[in-house]
């Protein structure tokens, strides 16, 4: 199937500032890879049957890794919404926890939860084997990492400054854009021929990026995998 996804600002690749941008641009996608990306008008010609997803006035670009995955799939707990514990990361969680079903239920709740920001692809290492089975089911790009430690003084990527070790009140993000910039977060390029792993955002004030928690929907292999109602 021919989807076209449109969008007021298309950037694919965000990392490179010479890159070309497509205002009025879109998308094209056939099943799990990008077949066009270029003015909406051109493509929209070019393929008048194509499903077509307006996403307005939003950006849309590569999605987002998260550098922190190690930390907030093994060592934060994502509660059950039974639980009334609210939506967030708790802290070190899963911090001596032995029971492997309950890591990995905490990961794939972990996970759903990063697709609401635009994450595509994740950062390990995977120490558990239950996390390891929840990132591969989840459809999210796994990648090497080891460990998320910025330079010396600073919290790590994601984390504000009040959860360094020894603070009260640790506040882990599952966005990737609080502390990245947008072309640091981003993960790959939109080219013809790979993987349509993408997101849709609003636009900071300003005009120049996308809105950190601003997420309007993440495509993961041609599928549309998050929506915000």
């Amino acid at each position: 199937m021919l989807t076209l996804h449109r969008a007021a600002l298309v950037l694919p690749d965000p990392a490179d500032p010479t890159a070309p941008s497509h205002v009025d641009g879109a998308v094209l996608v056939r099943d799990a890879l990008v077949e066009a990306v270029g003015p909406y008008p051109e493509l929209a010609a070019a393929q008048p049957t194509a499903r077509v997803r307006d996403w307005g006035d939003a950006l849309l670009g590569p999605g987002l890794r998260h550098p922190d995955g190690h930390r907030l799939l093994e060592r934060a707990y994502h509660p059950d919404p039974r639980e009334e514990l609210g939506d967030g990361p708790v802290p070190d969680g899963l911090v001596g926890e032995t029971d492997e079903a309950r890591c990995g239920a905490s990961a794939r709740r972990g996970l759903q939860r990063m697709l609401g920001f635009g994450v595509t692809a994740v950062a390990g290492p995977f120490e558990r084997a239950s996390v390891r089975t929840a990132v591969a089911r989840s459809g999210l790009v796994a990648l090497p990492g080891a460990g998320s430690a910025g330079p010396v003084g600073l919290p790590p990527v994601g984390l504000s400054p009040v959860g360094l070790p020894g603070a009260v009140g640790a506040v882990w993000s599952l966005d990737p854009l609080v502390g990245l910039s947008f072309a640091e977060a981003v993960h790959g390029r939109l080219v013809v021929g790979g993987r349509a792993d993408f997101a849709v955002f609003a636009v900071a004030p300003g005009g120049d990026g996308p809105r950190a928690g601003g997420c309007r929907a993440t495509v993961l292999g041609g599928r549309l995998v998050f929506r915000r109602r």
